[in-house]
């Protein structure tokens, strides 16, 4: 099969076996895959994964191992996409982790991650997961939406860690890829949301998506600019100076939610956090389930996100068009041409 490995900091194609199959494991070929933030950060040293990128997809079930012939009826052929997150008992350990036995899964003390953590990703024709990863698409939701179904979790994941019912508002401080789709969830929950973030063509598709948007200039200038105060602000600049802004954004005994992941150390003063008596929330990944009733419902449709699509051959350069100003979501399709 074609995957694309990473090799000194870019993508190289190479021609690999099929991955070999666990029992109750599955081998899904790839039929979309997206490109984010958390890719590009892994080409910069983020994590130190070497292997094959890639955990956002969507794909179909061609082959299973060490399942009842009733599982295997019901699974293969199937669309699906797939938890990214590999723990305990999937990975064959008898005796499971504490956190795997307190049902955190996703912290799983010897969990592999696809595509981010000791575990090749979807920038491969095929890739191979735990059948307990995956989800069922249905068929209402295209491949462009289902795409989207990991990172809008994450998202989604704030619902789970939040309670909504008490704020009556949010500012995302971010205006890529991750921070739109976070707008987009917040609005079903609340009735204003607001993005702050640098540029205008960005900001115009939140507003086409009836979100309420803040021009900022993204430098230390915004803040006595700023006089808005939230009680819930997520940030997810993707930067290091976003911190700063946010705690700046957060009212006393507000709640600051924190998204971002990027490579390297970012300077921090903790004494806003002090004062200000925030609550600082740390959110990563999410209900998949969610995400999926979400799309199904129409209550949010991320494929205006999308900039470009590019055939998994093309993987090296969609990477590179990726880190362009302005670009959005990057989708590699199934296909050598």
């Amino acid at each position: 099969m074609l995957a694309f490995q990473i090799t000194q900091g870019k993508l190289h194609v190479s021609t690999k076996p099929l991955p070999k199959l666990r029992a109750g494991w599955a081998l899904v070929r790839v039929r979309a895959a997206g490109i984010c933030n958390t890719d590009v950060e892994i080409l910069r040293g983020y994590h130190g994964f070497r292997g094959t990128l890639g955990h956002e997809f969507v794909g179909e079930v061609t082959d299973l191992h060490g399942v009842s012939a009733a599982t295997r009826k019901r699974w293969l052929g199937q669309r699906v996409t797939g938890e990214i997150n590999i723990h305990c008992s999937a990975l064959g350990y008898r005796s499971v982790c504490g956190f795997c036995r307190r049902g955190l899964p996703t912290h799983c003390a010897r969990r592999k991650v696809l595509g981010i953590t000791g575990h090749d990703g979807a920038f491969a024709e095929y890739l191979t997961l735990p059948l307990e990863n995956l989800h069922l698409m249905p068929r209402s939701v295209s491949d462009e939406q289902a795409v989207f179904v990991e990172p809008l979790a994450a998202a989604c994941q704030i619902l789970a860690q939040v309670n909504m019912k008490k704020f009556g508002a949010a500012a995302v401080l971010g205006d890529g890829k991750l921070a739109q789709l976070i707008a987009m969830v917040l609005r079903t929950a609340l009735p204003h949301v607001v993005m702050f973030g640098k540029h205008s063509d960005k900001l115009a598709l939140a507003r086409r998506a009836g979100l309420a948007t803040k021009k900022v200039r993204g430098d230390a200038s915004d803040l006595p600019r700023i006089r808005e105060r939230y009680r819930l602000v997520v940030e997810a600049t993707g930067s290091p100076s976003g911190f700063v802004l946010a705690q700046h954004l957060t009212e006393p005994r507000g709640t600051l939610v924190l998204k971002s992941t990027f490579h390297g150390a970012a300077p921090v003063e903790t004494w806003p956090i002090v004062v200000k008596e925030l609550t600082v929330v740390g959110s990563r990944c999410g209900p998949f389930a969610t995400a999926i009733a979400l799309l199904r419902s129409g209550k949010v449709d991320p494929t205006p996100l999308i900039t470009q699509t590019f055939p998994l051959a093309e993987a090296a350069e969609a990477m590179e068009f990726a880190q362009r100003t302005g670009v959005l979501k990057v989708v590699l399709t199934a296909g050598r041409a």
